[in-house]
């Protein structure tokens, strides 16, 4: 994998994807576009995301939402690297099984995620869901 990061002015910075997309990220706090460390939590958000989608979708689970809510505390000192890093999975569908949804945020929190593989080196990474049903 490759990536190309470019100033653009100020605290704002253009990355570009070694496949060709682009995303705007913002130094200033609060800027006008995520920061370099709200970017990691997106992506182990979708990184998961993906996973527990897939694995539910093959479950055959009538899944009509998925959203994970992140948050992420920081080291107080310099580097602020993240300390702690909590997932909340939220689940929305017509009948899905908890046996399932626990199996897919399992699977990919523990196994597929590379994102939370790596982070969890350097924080404790912690995963929990609920399921919304739906009528």
């Amino acid at each position: 994998m490759e990536a190309k990061v470019r100033w653009l002015e100020g605290m704002r910075f253009v990355g570009t994807s070694g496949s060709g997309h682009a995303m705007v990220m913002d130094g200033d706090n609060p800027g006008s576009a995520p920061s370099p460390m709200e970017m990691i939590l997106l992506a182990i958000g979708g990184c998961s995301s993906v996973d527990v989608v897939s694995i539910l979708q093959k479950a055959r689970q009538d899944v009509t939402d998925c959203e994970v809510e992140i948050k992420g505390l920081r080291a107080d000192d310099h580097p602020r690297v993240f300390t702690d890093i909590e997932l909340v999975f939220v689940v929305t569908g017509r009948g899905v099984q908890e046996k399932h949804v626990e199996r897919a945020v399992n699977l990919s929190m523990e196994k597929y995620c590379s994102v939370s593989k790596m982070l969890e080196k350097a924080a404790n990474v912690r995963h929990s869901y609920r399921i919304v049903d739906l009528p």
